[in-house]
């Protein structure tokens, strides 16, 4: 126990780093998939059949294919295949090919969901918008926007809790996130070594970031509820 408690600041200290870590990829997923999928959901649904054919094969690929695959190979294919290594070997380049790998793997999922937000709208709304003398760009924005949002925010926020845990495919590259840096104890890391206890503190700081992310989602859908 008196061991533990010494090893204790150094653990938390490593952890912190990782979770940082861990945040970053986290946000930046967000901001690069949500304009993304949206433009995505739109060439699924344009009526410009080879644009709608790519995208659909697109996210159909991303979809069928495990996110854990997809950063092997972004990652590792222009080095390996097309001998020119885009990303670099330093945590900056695997925090990059990491980055592009989860922007496009939830950027295919969150178009599913706009698509289906979109579709759900009935169509009578934009006839009458129509009729009003409503530009189609008005009719979107001011009338199916605003609905669409208030249908795709519970399956948007099981995908945003799901992208917390996902996260930790990332060390698949060796990108130092927070599972990586508790797992490093295990083998060796900052003079401690086949210590299992801080995997569990790792999975503390999963539970506090998703109850936060609960709560907040939660109050999100209930200040939507006019819609009703």
């Amino acid at each position: 126990m008196n061991q533990i408690l010494e090893q204790m600041p150094i653990v938390v200290s490593s952890l912190n780093i990782g979770f940082i870590q861990t945040l970053k990829l986290f946000f930046v997923t967000l901001i690069g998939a949500f304009p993304l999928g949206l433009v995505i959901a739109f060439g699924s649904m344009s009526h410009f059949r080879p644009l709608s054919c790519l995208s659909r094969l697109l996210v159909w690929i991303i979809r069928g294919t495990p996110l854990m695959i997809q950063l092997l190979i972004i990652y590792y294919f222009p080095g390996l295949v097309l001998h020119h290594p885009v990303w670099g070997g330093g945590e900056a380049g695997r925090f990059l090919a990491a980055s592009v790998s989860f922007i496009l793997n939830y950027a295919c999922y969150f178009s599913e969901i706009y698509r289906g937000g979109i579709q759900g709208v009935p169509v009578g709304q934009e006839e009458a918008g129509l009729v009003l003398g409503m530009t189609k760009s008005q009719i979107f924005f001011k009338v199916t926007l605003l609905q669409m949002i208030k249908r795709i925010v519970p399956p948007m926020s099981n995908e945003i809790i799901t992208l917390v845990k996902d996260t930790s495919l990332a060390r698949i590259i060796a990108l130092q996130e927070i599972i990586w840096a508790g797992q490093a104890f295990m083998k060796g890391s900052h003079g401690i070594s086949g210590a299992i206890w801080p995997l569990f503190f790792t999975a503390v700081y999963y539970l506090i970031f998703n109850g936060i992310l609960t709560v907040l989602l939660g109050r999100l859908e209930k200040k939507l509820d006019y819609f009703r």
